[in-house]
């Protein structure tokens, strides 16, 4: 444990699993309080729990990020509670409906991105007026598929909004910089998370834009297996903290090497 983030008030949007409580735990460790917006409470608990028996305070606010008037509410309930935020993890998002482009039905485009790319644009539009004053630290989850690594065929819909992220995130990065909040954006490759149970493919039809290509044995040449979510939340918490005062606008790839190969 260290103080890296003693007293620090977190903000971490789908908290309740996979990275999103790696980075709950790292920062509760190194001294934040958390404040889980999740769709799910139950999950969330359990993570409230765990950040509880470290010693810090913690309390969930049901919230969806698609939802501009719950994410609005969520940030007046904290702000009220802890008189400050210090951090926002825009963590929550989807896989959605993996399927050929042509397969890919409008509304299932539109859900991936509505709770991705919108939910990334709502979290820090309203966590603004509540950090403007005393500066702090935004970190997005984006991911490499989008960014550096297109192999995943069937995943248009989920790759564009992953690239829209880093971009609204540079955009962001400099609107905010006069405020003295940094914006940065992860992105993950295969971590050992739960996020495959919302993730819909569509078999069938994506035999028929799979490409017969054999890439070499291991996708991940670092380690030769996926990350974990404790080594990506190792990565929010040195963005979180002062450690990277001087990075903003940036996105950081934690993949073992996955997406050069």
């Amino acid at each position: 444990m260290s103080d890296l983030m003693k007293d620090k008030v977190a903000i971490i949007t789908g908290g309740g699993s996979g990275i999103g409580r790696g980075a709950a735990l790292k920062l509760a460790e190194n001294g934040a309080n958390i404040i889980f917006f999740d769709r799910t409470v139950e999950k969330a608990e359990k993570v409230k729990a765990e950040v509880e028996h470290l010693g810090r305070e913690a309390f969930i606010i049901k919230t969806d990020v698609s939802m501009p008037e719950q994410v609005e509410h969520a940030f007046k309930v904290a702000y009220d509670h802890f008189g400050k935020i210090d951090f926002v993890f825009a963590n929550a998002g989807i896989n959605g409906v993996i399927a050929p482009i042509e397969d890919i039905k409008p509304e299932d485009w539109d859900q991936t991105h509505t709770i991705n790319l919108k939910g990334t644009f709502l979290t820090i539009k309203y966590a603004i007026p509540y950090m403007k004053e005393t500066g702090g630290s935004i970190v997005i989850n984006s991911s490499i598929n989008g960014n550096r690594f297109f192999k995943n065929f069937g995943f248009s819909a989920y790759s564009s909004s992953k690239a829209g992220q880093v971009a609204f995130g540079k955009m962001a990065a400099l609107e905010l910089a006069k405020y003295k909040i940094r914006v940065n954006m992860i992105c993950p490759g295969s971590i050992d998370t739960n996020i495959h149970d919302n993730t819909f493919p569509e078999d069938e039809s994506l035999k028929k834009i799979r490409i017969p290509i054999e890439y070499p044995q291991g996708s991940q040449p670092l380690a030769n297996k996926a990350g974990t979510t404790e080594q990506a939340g190792d990565l929010v918490l040195f963005l979180a903290s002062d450690m990277s005062s001087h990075i903003t606008g940036t996105e950081v790839y934690i993949d073992g090497a996955e997406s050069l190969l």
